[in-house]
């Protein structure tokens, strides 16, 4: 009996698992076939080409992308990117309808989506307008305007030093003065703390279109390969999405793990605000100096107010205070260092993508605890909801005035 149990056993066992192997290698062959036949389609693609046979001879379109510009003792200083279908070789440079000598790095010819250094000995002259021309080995032109030639204020420790001052001034300070308005917040009742939690909507509104105006912006600038506003779109969405996902794994974040949210959002776009402030600087735009500085942290106060409001009725310590002003003030100083250092716009752009993401979630969960309640939705858009949101929106506007570069 147990011999045959074996048999029979051992027979049925081994039907089994040929019917798995069998399984797993018709999974394998339906998930690699498609990839297969890509990668063969992709190869023949290119070892035909055939798209030639309706080439007419024409020259291949060039595009080439000045990413960014600078000023210093050595001369004029340009970052290009090419973006067109063929190779381009930047063949001469004219400043002023003048031609002059350059050196490229790295040298030769730049592929697509590549990049170059380029180093123009020209003796530019403080406060005077410049044109460069680039031009390439095929005649095609690419221009960029110096409208007020100033030297970039880059590279210094003491600069550093310097500019770190002024990150903590629009970004510290101002995140820090808000939050000092926690005594008086902590006495008020319902309807108080409604009006505030909705200000701070009508804030983070503002702050989500000016992050995504600022983000567009830089995309326009960069290389059109990369899809801009496609990207700004995409990566804003995902980040929102994701921040949604990590912060509602134990439920709807409330007290403390909002107010860090919130530190985070506004965190981020205050490193959107160091950028637009270091590429100032890096451009010589700083004549507005400290008038530009007291408007940024006019501009921020409320963002303590808003970081403070979930835990009003947690009484945090001041260890956790001091930590959310870091979180939401210092991003202001490393943008500023990048800034200043005038980084590609793609890149600009996609730090300021996750910054949109970010508040779009704060404000997410936010109006969620402002409008959760016995009372329907409709029923707490009262009065006081709107007032305070209209108030947010109106104070950002108009101290959002000074601060624009």
């Amino acid at each position: 009996m147990d011999g045959c149990f074996r048999r029979y056993g051992g027979r049925g066992m081994s039907t089994t698992n040929g019917k798995a192997i069998t399984s797993r290698l018709s999974i394998l062959t339906v998930a690699v076939l498609p990839i297969v036949l890509l990668v063969l389609s992709g190869v023949w693609i290119i070892s035909s080409d055939p798209l030639n046979v309706f080439n007419s001879n024409t020259p291949p379109i060039e595009e080439l992308v000045i990413e960014r510009l600078f000023l210093d003792e050595e001369g004029i200083h340009l970052k290009v990117r090419a973006e067109g279908s063929e190779p381009i070789t930047i063949a001469q440079i004219q400043i002023d309808a003048a031609y002059w000598k350059f050196t490229q790095s790295p040298s030769g010819s730049l592929s697509r989506l590549s990049s170059a250094n380029i180093l123009i000995p020209y003796p530019w002259v403080e406060g005077d307008a410049h044109n460069v021309v680039i031009v390439t080995n095929s005649g095609a032109t690419f221009e960029r305007e110096i409208e007020v030639a100033l030297p970039s204020q880059t590279g210094r420790v003491g600069n550093l030093r310097a500019q770190a001052t002024v990150g903590g001034f629009v970004g510290i300070l101002p995140v820090a003065i808000g939050m000092m308005f926690f005594p008086l917040l902590v006495r008020l009742r319902s309807k108080g703390m409604k009006f505030v939690l909705s200000l701070t909507l009508g804030m983070l509104a503002f702050l989500l279109i000016d992050v995504l105006e600022d983000a567009f912006e830089l995309a326009a600038e960069a290389a059109s390969a990369f899809q801009g506003p496609t990207m700004v779109i995409l990566i804003a969405t995902t980040a929102c999405l994701g921040l949604v996902a990590i912060g509602r794994r134990n439920g709807a974040p409330t007290g403390l793990a909002l107010a860090t949210f919130i530190a985070l959002g506004i965190g981020l776009h205050n490193f959107g605000e160091g950028l637009a402030i270091g590429a100032a600087i890096a451009a010589g735009a700083t004549s507005l100096g400290a008038f530009l500085i007291l408007g940024f942290t006019i501009h921020n106060v409320t963002e303590g107010i808003a970081i403070v409001a979930p835990v009003v009725r947690k009484r945090p310590s001041i260890a956790i205070l001091v930590a959310l002003v870091l979180l939401a003030g210092a991003p202001a100083i490393p943008g500023i260092w990048l800034g200043s250092y005038a980084i590609e716009p793609h890149w600009a752009a996609l730090a300021l993508a996750i910054g949109a993401g970010a508040i779009l979630q704060v404000l997410f969960e936010v109006g969620a605890l402002t409008l959760r309640g016995p009372k329907g939705f409709l029923e707490n858009l009262d009065w006081t909801f709107l007032s305070g949101f209209i108030f947010g929106i109106s104070f950002m506007l108009l101290t959002g005035i000074v601060v624009k570069i």
